[in-house]
């Protein structure tokens, strides 16, 4: 008989510490203290958490994947700033493709979002057309004619950076770091010649927002998938970053679920910084055939065209 399959499920959670502090003793210590996001439900989880403050409002920008047609949109959910007491969820961004890591940020007056858009081959670069956080239009492509995932950005030393990584045959997507720079948001965008700057499954693709640490050195947060997709985060330091050189430092310190959670011990594969909070997600691993019997039912629905 097959072996029933793996189906991965996370769930987000929102740490009360600066993400510059935390460390494994550190983030251990604030486990009691986390705010968990609702269940998305039946075979669907949220991951890859972005947020920003507005007001009396934490925002918290989520991938919201679906087994039922394996692709996700992009949601929006807000929580009151006081207690994080959570107020509601909204859908932002729907495509025929799959959508995840919708990195949000604010610059020059409006608030933009590099989403994970790597089916449609490109980086693209949204801007927000309201003061809701709900509607966003693409502004245009960054990066064109390549599936870039898990695209980091952060302004540093009066140029703009950007990490990222690949998808292709052998998981590259796992074991690539890639880089590019700009002289403004918009561009353009040149990579780096030496890229993969970083080949290693155990510390390459982008984990989150990139920030400055305590020493001021650029720290860019990556996963590591030494023992499997999403197993644990690290920091990587850049010490030296300009357009001619590159160096980097690799943190030996791994943060895993197990350190805030007990059912989702897993992985833990996104840290993101948002003022004095820290995001994160956490996973657990599903071994029952009832993705068996979903996989079929979508199979026979494309079949017969409903």
């Amino acid at each position: 008989m097959l072996r029933p399959p793996r189906t991965d499920f996370w769930q987000v959670g929102i740490v009360p510490l600066a993400l510059a502090d935390v460390t494994p003793d550190t983030l251990a210590a604030a486990r009691d203290r986390i705010t968990w996001l609702p269940d998305a439900g039946r075979w669907r989880y949220l991951a890859d958490p972005f947020g920003l403050v507005r007001g009396e409002t934490l925002h918290v920008f989520v991938e919201a994947y679906d087994y039922r047609v394996k692709r996700a949109t992009l949601e929006r959910h807000a929580l009151r700033l006081a207690d994080l007491q959570w107020q509601g969820c909204t859908t932002v961004m729907r495509q025929p493709f799959h959508l995840s890591y919708p990195q949000v940020f604010e610059y020059g007056g409006q608030t933009w979002m590099v989403p994970e858009t790597y089916q449609a081959g490109e980086i693209a670069l949204y801007r927000a057309t309201d003061d809701s956080l709900d509607h966003w239009r693409r502004e245009g492509a960054l990066i064109g004619g390549v599936p870039g995932a898990d695209a980091s950005l952060i302004e540093h030393q009066g140029r703009w950076w950007m990490f990222y990584t690949l998808v292709g045959p052998g998981a590259r997507d796992q074991r690539e770091l890639h880089m590019a720079h700009a002289p403004a948001l918009t561009g353009p965008w040149t990579p780096l010649p030496s890229n993969p700057v970083r080949v290693n499954r155990n510390g390459a693709r982008p984990a989150g927002r990139p920030f400055i640490g305590h020493d001021g050195v650029l720290t860019l947060p990556v996963q590591d998938s030494a023992t499997g997709y999403g197993g644990a985060t690290r920091l990587l330091r850049f010490p030296v970053l300009s357009p001619a050189q590159v160096s980097i430092e690799a943190g030996t310190e791994r943060l895993t679920g197990d350190l805030v959670s007990s059912t989702h011990t897993a992985g833990l594969h996104t840290l993101s910084g948002c003022g004095p909070f820290t995001l994160i997600d956490v996973k657990r691993i599903d071994r029952s055939r009832g993705r068996q019997w979903l996989d079929l039912k979508r199979r026979l629905r494309r079949l017969v065209g409903i």
